[in-house]
């Protein structure tokens, strides 16, 4: 009991001290800095995580398209045909999988009727696919036509592929050069579809490349030999590992590829990429700490006198140590509290904060211009770029909103304790004579 009181009391000392240093310190240099401080803090936090949820916003509309129309989250081949009733049953039986859809894949050189030609990827997917998979329909925008592959020489383009071929819906193409077994004609004036729709999502590649038709027409144009894949949707894809285990030990026969493997060099690609941004913004927090730093090692030399008194009365050296750093602590909670707060604003406001900075920028411009360049006022415009980043949706993540929020507080933390780690270094006669 004693030593809880003890430790009690220490605490609320150091914090009494700590709080007198501060409301003693709100003029001079002192006052300056540690405003500074915070403020350095407070925008340092704010600024990554803005940046990071706009990257975040950014490259998740790659990785959704591309997990929701091309790799999946999980990609399932060799299914034994004996197998695959068992198969579906266990993707039922499992609740984390959203839902699972077949499909055949191929190369193929399309031409247009008056021979335009571009390389294309065909996929064969279910015809219901557009209803069984919500993330399919969601992230596959149809903006002509329709996703209608009920006729076997049905075909849905991506809008620039299709431009590319010069189609329109209604029109056909023909799949002149078609990958497959020995039992596919390499090349064929026969394989004739009509463009039912046109697609895109937010992922270019797709949009140029992709076609979808129906399987009935794979069965009858990529041959026998043409590999069945499954495409499995997880409600969270983050436990692709777990799943896989699964599936594997109920089907030891079957290969299981996840997202992470099918594109790995694309997403780690993204990956060095916000790495790389999240490091080069988090260097204010260096700046900001060395400016920590340099501000208590002054504030600890003014304050030589009562750091000598508090000794001389018996304080230890620890516990003086602790009054630097709850500075640095308060600084920290302080500045990252409010960094927190003004940067999920401007995350969530992306649309109205870029836009209020175009029309910011155009009126200064605009009044400059006006002021020493008259005759060149009709070429002052908006700049069209601020209207695309308001059009990224920024993404939040929990995780990174703590870790960047932490981070702001061990900054000045860290430096508070550097700075004070020498609080003693000279002695109570030596600090007396002085004054």
């Amino acid at each position: 009991m004693n030593r809880k009181q003890t430790l009690f009391s220490k605490i609320n000392w150091i914090k009494t001290v700590s709080n007198r240093f501060a409301r003693v310190d709100r003029k001079g240099r002192s006052a300056v800095t540690s405003m500074l401080s915070t403020l350095g803090i407070c925008f340092g936090v704010m600024t990554l995580i803005t940046v990071i949820s706009i990257m975040n916003g950014f490259q998740m509309n790659f990785i959704d398209a591309i997990m929701e129309v091309s790799s999946y989250h999980l990609r399932v081949t060799d299914v034994q045909k004996e197998h695959e009733d068992d198969f579906y049953k266990l993707c039922e039986e499992n609740k984390s999988i959203l839902s699972v859809t077949s499909f055949y894949e191929a190369q193929t050189l399309m031409t247009d009727q008056y021979g335009k030609e571009s390389a294309a990827i065909v996929r064969a997917v279910e015809k219901d696919v557009f209803e069984k998979d919500e993330g399919f329909r969601r992230e596959l925008q149809i903006i002509d036509g329709s996703f209608d592959l009920s006729e076997s020489d049905s075909i849905v383009l991506g809008y620039t592929l299709a431009r590319q071929l010069r189609v329109m819906v209604g029109e056909t193409v023909n799949f002149l050069v078609l990958s497959g077994g020995s039992d596919v004609t390499l090349l064929s004036n026969d394989r004739t579809f009509v463009v039912k729709g046109l697609f895109k999502t937010n992922y270019s590649d797709i949009n140029s490349a992709y076609c979808f038709i129906n399987q009935q027409a794979a069965e009858k144009y990529f041959g026998k030999d043409s590999e069945k894949i499954y495409g499995i949707k997880l409600k969270n894809s983050q436990e692709d590992s777990r799943i896989t285990a699964a599936l594997q030990s109920r089907l030891p026969s079957i290969n299981v590829q996840s997202w992470r493997d099918y594109n790995k060099s694309f997403f780690g690609a993204l990956r060095i990429e916000k790495n790389m941004l999240l490091l080069l913004v988090a260097l204010i927090f260096v700046v900001v700490g060395i400016n920590i730093y340099n501000g208590m090692r002054r504030l600890v030399f003014e304050r030589r006198s009562e750091i000598a008194i508090f000794s001389a009365i018996g304080a230890e050296n620890k516990d003086i140590k602790s009054i630097f750093i709850v500075r640095g602590f308060t600084t920290g909670a302080i500045g990252s509290f409010f960094g927190v707060v003004l940067g999920l604003f401007i995350s969530v406001n992306t649309n109205f904060m870029f836009n209020a900075a175009s029309h910011l920028m155009y009126f200064l411009q605009y009044t400059v211009t006006a002021i020493f360049n008259h005759e060149n006022l009709m070429y002052i415009q908006e700049n069209s770029s601020y209207m695309v980043y308001a059009n990224i949706p920024a993404r939040i993540f929990f995780r990174e909103v703590v870790m960047i929020a932490l981070f702001g507080i061990a900054s000045p933390l860290l430096a508070s304790w550097a700075a004070s780690k020498n609080v003693l270094k000279m002695t109570i006669a030596e600090v007396l004579h002085h004054e």
